[in-house]
């Protein structure tokens, strides 16, 4: 012992001091102690140093300090020093520095009052300590409430729950919290809300019991006792209260800062209501019983709000509004009886005034008579031996006894409600067990103590004995338990207190003598007290300046008690008189409280006190003997009994003990005054348990626990297989002294002290250990950082050594390289010289052999102008001479021409003159005539094909006229300009000579000029230099502003996308949330159809009918096939008449439950309804919005169109006009022959001219129409959808654009005919008011809406309209900034066209008329299709819809077209069913016998070939009454795990829908809804009977949402039948549209995956905890603490303990299931993600109630399990379903137990980091951040408020706790199947051999 004492007060060592103000200080030992020191040498945490001495005779040392690392612990037990320095200090660690109000002490929970609201009593934190074991979970009042409740049902043994505390600690509260756990985890047996009902007594109990104390503001002035029954399913079948002790002296007077009961206060604050207003009450400092506290208003309490909960309390407990109202009442009159005055008339008499008008208010409030109240408050009736006498009162007696007259009315009336209150709680239904729930005053001791104070006290006494008993019962049964030697421990002992109180001749006995002596006082009272009891009880002293009080040593401390009003208070004396005047009262209620006035008050279920003794002055009356015994016992008498009934009921059960402390007087949140907290921890027991466990072994190891702690203390020789064996072994060798420890059974037993001196063997070895590896690495670093200098100087010298060479070289190389330079220097230089030299030479040479040059070049110059003169003259001299010869020669020709001419000219008029010669000439003249025929004949051929050629020609030779003309222009105006310029020479010559005058002068000019040049240039040179800097300097700017321009562009642009984003990412959020509303609503949907189930079978049951008589005739399944949502209410009321007797005895209470929830579903719609209207409005402005930046781009649009229509039409009024003109110059230039009028050629080529006319017509005609439409398309645009407006017909007209002929024309049309025919398209498009109305609806609508994502199309519609109009508008500024270059282009085209025609028309002409007419047309038809594709090229939007015009008249063309095919296919149809069966009966034998029909239609004309009967249509054909074997072997008796091995994945579903084809094929309306009908029914039943079967639950929502599919893949719809083979196609559905079927179906799938969900749930929920937070995956990385009396689940893995493989082995087991029966993988997706969620929720909410779990090695443990479940997620390629986001939360918080959490650079680092989590979970973790080892440390106050402040910002929620119910929306997209339904074959194993295949 002195070693360890040695070894343990060494230097800085920490011990505990007292002290006067903080009772206990720490302080340190400077230097080590030895045995025999007189005193310690110590210094405070302040750096004082003082001088502790010790006790010379004791010599007994100061309590240690427990270690950092157990400081905050959970349980105080499992400190290693338990003493009172020790408690204190964990109490106030916990409270000021975690935040945590409750710790554990043993099996006493201790729950300190915060003073503030704290956000750890919600549904989530009752939902996470259910089911828990009290030690794993941090300290709760839920964690005692679930232990008492395990244990009723585990030991089917009663409970209870003892709150004890003083007033102010919170005993209240923390018994409502324990109520509200056992109403909220256990529900009730019956629909009959009594766990409402419990609940519902609180505020009654408050308001009638509870008032403001100094201390509290709703102090409990009376103890209870609620005992909750519980049915054999332990379930809140009622509840009964027992009330103690109610403080009636408080209704007439209150001390000062207090308030009287709270009801007087709140029908003060709610006088103005109408019903209040016959009461005349006002304010409640006009009454004297509610003013005298002089505090009349609670801070942050409404009274009146109050008044109404308190109302709301009584009508849920059946207290209806009349008795309601006769309460208020008889309150209102217990007011105005405190106002009556009472006067004083002499000194022994007194009266009150007439007609006062309160006691007149009390009167009429209790129907009595005003007389006989005044009379009897004044006067009192004596009764002598032979007479009564009426003696009148003094104004004091008078006084008291109005006031006693109150508190009787009160207590009369508490004791009323608390019976009526347990009438509403009481049940039919036999009770098996019980909670007690005893809510009951502290240990209290005031300046002045009286009874009342004597009474609490002395059952704190008791209630402290039955404590110590328990306490002391359960170590020795631990002992006991694990077999190790005990001795009795000593323990305060109180029963002697309580002999003094209660035994024979006891202060309660002597009371009572003394109530019945005639003359009996205070004083004499006394006096016998102190000869009773001064000498012989040592408890019991007499103070020593005082004779009328008496001092008893309690188990808490000596209290003194004043006798004044014992005696009173005892006897509790009402005058009788008054009391026989109420009794006379005519008022109900009044009469229904004093009807038992005589009777005996039962100590069992009324409170004690209230029916006290009344002393009346009337003759005895024999027949009542008994009664007035009974009514003759006092209070303390009551109390006694009720008392001890009270423990014998605690001792009946297992006692749970809560003892609340209040921190400090002035109700401070967080506040810690160490002085109260001491007092109350004396006062309440819980140092006594301390107490208790350090005498015997209070630390507590197991083996296992043991070992993985101090291995590190083991040698490797030590450590031997047996775990025990080895653990003993150390032990002996660490520990000297056997006495401290224990070997158990299962465990070690420490002494206290001894853990810490094993932790510090621990710490000191570690130590060393750290030591020896730091000396280690530090040699490592030195050793390495020596090398590395070394190595650096290395370097350095190699580096300077080459740096100094490759100086040297380059020295050598300059020194070279300079006499080079010179060499070549010196050369250049000379070079130079010679070069100047021989250039002057040759300049000197140059210009003398110019001079000589020019001088010979001018006189060669001249000599050969003279030589042209001479020729010019020379040659005009010879022309001369010439001219006049030509002339005389030509004249002297013509003279003799002319007389030759004269003279033949005589001759032949001698010969016209004769006969003969005329005869002669007429010879031959018609062979002349006949030649010249001929001649003209061929001269007009000519003459025509020359004319042909000159039409040809002539538009060439005009356009080459016009060019020559233009030439001839330009030549004139050169000869113009010539003749003036010959005109000018003269003057020019003329201004030569004065030319050459002003030359000289301008030569000297010019020198001037040119210096002036020379002067300007250099100027002009430097200012474009400097306009050059300029351009530059502004480039530069310009490329800034653009760069900036871009930058802002691209911002902009980033923000539009991030604005999108957003707003898209909000209505995925939106769409989220509304798909969660709707599928908890189709949640709650079932649950209440499965009541309803439920509802029904009872009823059944009650009524004794027969199960088959309960179904109704055929028209129900019927009915019920249609399946819509009001079913539930058709089925309710088809219930209700089937089972009126039975509903008439139903508890009303259901009715109220149900109309409770309809109103909470139409608040719910409501408000979604609000919600719908604000986006309502949101989406109108957008789109108003919208629809304006539509319109303007639009109207640019029509006007552009408008321009190149006009342009259009001028181009085809020129093609008109050039077709005319050719027409005219054809029948103009026609003559004889093939082209003549009338020839066939001709009227070949006419036709097809005029058609083309008519074509052109009607181009215009259509392009009127064209212009109609789109002006009214233009005007309609407000009317319209911006989606049908903008992308359909675009999107259409495209589709149209791109069809090239008539077979691509046909397609399109059976496309678009098979569209109209669609699902999709029979219906109009979904308008948006149609969306909002829909929206609007009731709950299957929206689902409707949601099925087809049309929210998400209509968000969608307006993102491609914005790109749209962007579009638009883009291509619209482009297309005007081509216009121009269009136009030039086309004019070019034109005349290119222009050219090519004469071409062609010349190339024509030379062709034979057959090919002419022939190429005619070519060439006709080349320009129509030229000038199509030129029309649809400039208008584009006009073309695309011309050719939807056309395609809709091609529509309607071919319709008749296609119901032609649809008869010749049903034909079709109908000819293979006749022929199959002919081939059955076997009348098809012979090949002559074919039907008619098979001779007209070759495709099936061989109907009896052998394999035809393979030729499968899909379909499975049963008879009406096989529906039900079909659903039994199908689906009710099916076993999902031999299907989904042996079969393919979604059998069932197949063969389901191929039945429903068949019934589609027959146009059977009433097999298609049955069997629908029953497939759903029988779904939900097999759901319901097998629900909690994973494999079950799997198999049918993967074959669910295989129907699903398969009804939307086969229905015709085209966007499902994308994927689909032209054989599937063809096996869709024909006549019935089952729409409405796929949302009811989609509904069932949504319910059964929400119960997959909770299955698997109920799976894992076992194996999260201890897997993911328990298990030690890394082993040896988390070390375990010392834990306290209540053991946690240990980390080591035992037999049967969950780890993380077996999570991963259960996912892998669900994940393999649901691949087996072919669940959609994207449905896997979504079950994997909730699984997830659920996993990371449970572990991240344990871990946040688990102080033990918050350090560091946790969060690597937790870490590391988190890749585990990443890995196995990557394994099964699921990373991309959203399953590792939802364990983000989770990953944050081990980061965060992780990361430094010291400056304000980790504060900051946090913040960012953890985003996932909230500021109360930041804020928790850091809280219960505790460290495991000495060398970690734990997180400052002021690092939290650091983080706490840079997180106060944030928007979200205050919840703690993540929702582990919540469930995600599940979606089901659409996954066709690619199995062919023909191929399909049933097994026999399924007995389905009723079904054919067709």
């Amino acid at each position: 012992m002195n070693r360890e004492l040695e070894y343990m007060f060494v230097q800085c060592a920490r011990v505990w001091i007292p002290d006067a103000e903080d009772v206990w200080k720490s302080a340190e030992l400077i230097k080590d102690y030895k045995n025999g020191d007189a005193s310690l040498q110590l210094t405070l945490e302040d750096g004082t140093n003082i001088e502790h001495k010790l006790d010379p005779k004791t010599k007994n040392l100061p309590h240690l300090r427990n270690p950092d690392i157990l400081v905050g612990e959970n349980d105080l037990t499992a400190l290693s020093y338990l003493h009172e320095p020790a408690v204190l200090h964990n109490l106030k660690v916990r409270f000021i520095d975690s935040k945590l109000i409750y710790t554990y002490c043993g099996i006493v929970l201790v729950a300190i009052n915060p003073y503030e609201t704290l956000p750890i009593y919600g549904t989530d934190i009752i939902n996470a300590y259910s089911g828990q074991n009290m030690g794993d979970m941090d300290p709760h009042i839920f964690a005692v409430a679930e232990e008492a409740y395990k244990q009723m049902a585990r030991d089917e043994r009663n409970q209870s729950i003892i709150v004890s505390g003083e007033s102010g600690a919170g005993k209240t509260v923390s018994a409502k919290y324990a109520m509200r756990y056992f109403a909220t985890v256990s529900g009730s047996a019956s629909e009959a809300n009594v766990e409402e009902k419990v609940l519902a007594s609180n505020p009654i109990m408050e308001a009638i019991g509870n008032a403001k104390t100094t201390r509290n503001d709703n102090s409990s002035r009376f103890g209870k006792y609620i005992e909750i029954g519980f049915d054999n399913r332990y379930r809140i079948i009622g509840a009964n209260m027992r009330t103690y002790l109610l403080e009636k002296s408080r209704v007439v007077f209150q001390a000062d800062e207090e308030r009287n009961y709270h009801i007087f206060y709140q029908l003060c604050a709610s006088a103005k209501l109408p019903e209040f207003k016959n009461l005349r009450l006002s304010t409640a400092n006009d009454f004297l019983y509610t003013r005298q506290g002089r505090s009349p208003v609670i801070d942050g309490v409404d009274d009146s709000k109050e008044l109404c909960t308190t109302r709301h309390a009584f009508t849920l407990l059946g207290i209806n509004e009349s008795y309601q109202m006769g309460l208020f009442q008889v309150l209102a009159a217990i007011l105005h009886l405190g106002n009556v005055e009472i006067k004083e008339k002499d000194s022994d008499s007194s009266l009150i005034a007439p007609n006062n008008r309160h006691l007149t208010a009390f009167c009429e409030l209790v129907g009595v008579t005003y007389k006989d109240m005044s009379q009897w408050l004044c006067h009192r009736k004596l009764k002598t031996a032979t007479e009564t006498y009426i003696k009148p009162l003094s104004r004091l007696q008078a006084t008291n006894a109005r006031d006693a007259l109150s508190k009787h009315i009160y207590a009369k009336l508490f004791s009323w409600i608390v019976e009526h209150v347990n009438k509403a709680l009481v049940t039919s239904i036999k009770q098996h067990s019980f909670i007690g729930v005893l809510d009951i005053y502290g240990f209290e001791t005031f300046e002045i103590n009286s009874f009342e104070q004597f009474c609490i006290n002395y059952a704190n006494e008791k209630l402290q004995q039955q404590f110590n008993m328990h306490v002391f019962k359960l170590e020795q049964e631990e002992y006991m338990k694990e077999q190790i030697p005990w001795t009795l421990i000593d323990f305060y002992d109180n029963q002697p207190c309580i002999n003094l109180i209660e035994a024979k001749m006891g202060i309660l006995d002597l009371l009572d003598e003394e109530c019945k002596m005639p003359k009996g006082s205070d004083d004499s009272w006394a006096q016998k007290l102190y000869n009773t009891h001064l000498k012989t009880c040592c408890l019991f002293e007499k103070p020593r300046m005082s004779n009328r009080a008496f001092i008893i040593q309690h188990f808490a401390d000596k209290v003194e008690y004043q006798c004044d009003g014992f005696l009173e208070k005892n006897k509790d004396t009402v005058n009788e008189e008054q009391i026989n005047v109420l009794k006379a009262s005519k008022f109900h209620l009044l009469m229904e409280l004093f009807q038992d006035e005589e009777k005996a008050t039962s100590p069992t279920g009324q409170a004690p006190g209230t029916g006290g003794r009344t002393r009346l002055s009337i003759k005895p009356d024999k027949s009542r003997e008994t009664s007035s015994k009974e009514h003759k016992k006092t209070v303390g008498c009551q109390f006694r009994n009720s008392l001890q009934m009270l423990m014998e009921t605690l001792n009946a059960t297992t006692p749970h003990y809560v003892r609340c402390i209040k921190p400090n007087d002035f109700k401070l949140a967080f506040s810690f005054d160490p002085k109260r907290a001491v007092q109350q921890l004396r006062a309440c027991g819980v140092l006594e348990t301390i107490r208790i466990s350090a005498a015997g072994f209070p630390s507590r190891w197991t083996y296992q626990e043991f070992f993985s702690r101090y291995r590190v203390l083991m040698k490797q020789k030590d450590v031997l297989p047996d775990k025990k064996l080895t653990c003993k072994h150390v032990l002996e060798r660490l520990v000297e002294d056997q006495d401290k420890y224990q070997f158990g059974k299962t465990k070690i037993f420490f002494r206290a002290g001894q853990v810490a001196y094993l932790e510090k063997l621990r710490a000191d070895k570690l130590r060393a250990a750290c030591i020896r590896i730091q000396k280690t690495i530090r040699c490592w670093l030195a050793r390495k950082k020596y090398l590395r200098k070394r190595s650096a100087a290395i370097t350095i010298q190699r580096f300077t050594r080459g740096y100094q060479a490759r100086c040297l070289a380059k020295f050598m190389r300059l020194t070279q390289a300079a006499t080079v330079i010179q060499k070549y220097q010196r050369m250049y230089v000379e070079k130079k010289r010679y070069r100047k030299k021989q250039a002057a030479a040759l300049a000197m040479q140059t210009i003398l052999r110019a001079y000589m040059a020019r001088q010979k070049y001018q006189a060669l110059l001249r000599e050969h102008k003279a030589v042209i003169i001479q020729k010019r003259i020379r040659g005009w001299l010879a022309r001369c001479w010439y001219k006049r010869c030509l002339e005389a020669i030509v004249y002297l020709q013509c003279c003799i021409r002319r007389m030759r001419a004269k003279r033949e000219l005589k001759k032949l008029k001698i010969e016209a003159r004769s006969v003969e010669h005329f005869k002669k000439l007429n010879k031959g003249m018609e062979n002349k005539i006949m030649q010249l025929q001929r001649k003209i004949d061929e001269q007009n051929k000519d003459n025509r094909l020359i004319s042909e050629k000159l039409v040809g020609l002539e538009s060439s030779y005009a356009v080459e006229g016009e060019r020559m003309r233009s030439e001839l222009s330009q030549l004139r105006g050169v000869e113009e300009d010539a003749r003036n310029k010959a005109i000018q020479v003269s003057s020019l010559l003329e201004e030569l000579e004065k030319l050459r005058k002003e030359l000289s002068v301008t030569q000297q000019e010019k020198k001037t000029l040119e210096e002036w040049a020379q002067t300007y240039r250099s100027e002009m040179e430097k200012m474009v230099s400097e306009l050059k800097d300029q351009n530059g300097s502004l480039k530069k700017e310009k490329d800034d502003l653009n760069r900036l321009i871009q930058e802002q562009s691209q911002q902009m642009t980033e923000k539009m996308t991030r604005a999108i984003a957003e707003e898209t990412h909000q209505l995925e959020t939106d769409l989220n949330e509304e798909r969660s509303r709707y599928q908890n609503l189709l949640s709650e949907h079932l649950r209440l159809e499965e009541k309803y189930d439920d509802l029904k079978e009872e009823m059944a049951r009650s009524s004794n009918i027969k199960p088959g008589h309960r179904r109704t005739d055929s028209t129900h399944s019927s009915n019920e096939s249609e399946y819509t949502y009001n079913s539930e209410y058709t089925e309710m009321e088809e219930g209700s008449r089937a089972g009126d007797d039975v509903t008439r005895g139903m508890d009303t209470s259901l009715t109220l439950k149900l109309q409770k929830r309809v109103t909470e579903l139409e608040q719910e719609k409501q408000s979604l309804r609000d919600e719908l209207e604000n986006k309502e409005d949101q989406f109108q402005r957008a789109r108003a919005r919208d629809d304006a930046e539509f319109r303007k781009a639009r109207g640019a649009e029509l006007e552009y169109e408008s321009l190149k229509r006009q342009e259009l039409e001028s181009e085809n009024k020129k093609l008109r006009h050039d077709l005319a003109e050719m027409r005219r110059s054809l029948l103009g230039n026609t003559a004889a022959g093939a082209g003549a009028p009338g020839s066939p050629a001709y009227k070949v080529l006419l036709d097809q001219l005029n058609a083309s006319c008519e074509e052109l017509e009607v181009r215009k005609e259509e392009v009127l129409i064209l212009r109609s439409q789109l002006v009214s398309q233009k005007e309609a645009m407000h009317h319209k959808d911006e989606k049908e407006t903008m992308t359909e017909p675009s999107v259409f007209a495209e589709d149209v654009n791109k069809l090239k002929d008539a077979d691509e024309l046909k397609q399109a049309y059976v496309g678009l005919k098979d569209t109209n025919r669609s699902p999709r398209f029979t219906r109009p498009p979904l308008e948006v008011g149609d969306l909002l109305s829909r929206l609007r609806s009731a709950a299957p609508d929206l689902h409707r809406l949601n099925e087809d994502g049309e929210l998400w199309l209509v968000n969608q519609g307006l993102k491609e309209t914005v790109r749209l109009l962007e579009h638009q508008l883009q291509t619209q500024r482009r297309t005007y900034e081509n216009e121009t270059e269009s136009l030039r282009g086309e004019l070019q085209n034109v005349k290119e066209e222009n050219n090519r025609q004469q071409q062609l028309l010349a190339q024509n002409l030379q062709l034979p008329p057959e090919a002419r007419i022939e190429a005619s047309l070519q060439h006709e038809i080349t320009r129509l299709t030229n000038e199509n594709l030129e029309f649809m090229a400039n208008d584009p939007a006009a073309s695309q819809e011309a050719r939807v015009i056309i395609l809709r008249r091609m529509v309607d063309l071919m319709e008749q077209l296609e119901k032609q095919d649809r008869t010749i296919r049903k034909l079709k149809k109908q000819l293979k069913v006749y022929s199959k069966r002919i081939g059955e009966m076997g009348a098809g034998q012979t090949e002559g016998q074919t039907s008619p029909g098979q001779m007209v239609e070759e495709p099936i004309h061989p109907v009896n070939i052998p394999r035809r009967e393979k030729d499968f249509q899909g379909m499975l054909e049963y008879k009406r009454e096989d529906e039900m074997k079909l659903v039994k072997n199908l689906i009710l008796e099916l076993k999902p795990r031999g299907v989904a091995v042996n079969l393919i994945p979604g059998l069932p579903a197949y063969i389901l829908f191929m039945c429903l084809r068949h019934a589609d094929y027959l146009n059977d309306d009433q097999k298609v809804r049955t069997l629908l009908t029953s497939t759903i029914n029988s779904i939900k039943k097999i759901l319901k009977k097998r629900g909690d079967d994973f494999e079950t639950v799997s198999f049918w929502l993967a074959n669910t949402c295989r129907f699903l599919h398969c009804l939307k893949q086969y229905s015709g719809d085209e966007a499902f039948m994308k994927h689909n083979t032209q054989r599937q196609n063809e096996h869709c559905l024909s006549n019935f549209d089952l729409a409405e079927y796929r949302q009811v179906i989609s509904d069932l799938a949504i319910q059964i995956y929400q119960q997959l969900i909770k299955c698997m749930e109920n799976i894992l929920q076992p194996m999260i905890v201890s897997g993911m937070l328990e298990h030690e995956t890394i082993q040896g990385v988390s070390g375990v603490k010392p834990t306290g009396l209540r053991k946690r689940t240990s980390s080591i893995a035992d037999e049967g303990t969950y780890t993380l493989d077996s999570i991963l082995r259960q996912l892998n087991a669900f994940h393999s299931i649901m691949c087996q029966h072919g669940t959609d993988p994207e449905l896997i997706k979504q079950v994997v993600k909730q699984l997830f969620y659920i996993i990371g929720a449970v572990t991240l909410n344990n871990l946040l109630l688990r102080k033990d779990m918050c350090s560091w090695s946790k969060g690597m443990q937790i870490r590391y399990n988190v890749s585990q479940l990443e890995e196995w997620l990557r394994d099964k390629g699921l990373m991309t379903c959203g399953a590792k986001e939802t364990l983000e939360p989770l990953i944050q918080a081990a980061q965060l137990l992780q990361v430094k959490k010291k400056t304000d650079e980790d504060a900051e680092a946090i913040c960012s980091m953890c985003q996932a989590l909230t500021t109360a979970q930041i804020v928790k973790v850091l809280n219960l951040y505790t460290p495991v080892n000495e060398f970690e440390e734990r997180v400052s106050v002021a690092f939290i408020r650091t983080i706490q402040t840079r997180l106060r910002d944030r928007c979200e929620s205050p919840q703690l706790l993540m929702d582990t119910k919540m469930i995600y929306p599940v979606t089901f997209p659409f996954s066709p199947s690619c199995v062919a339904l023909e191929t399909i074959q049933i097994p026999g194993s399924l007995n389905l051999a009723f079904l054919t295949r067709v």
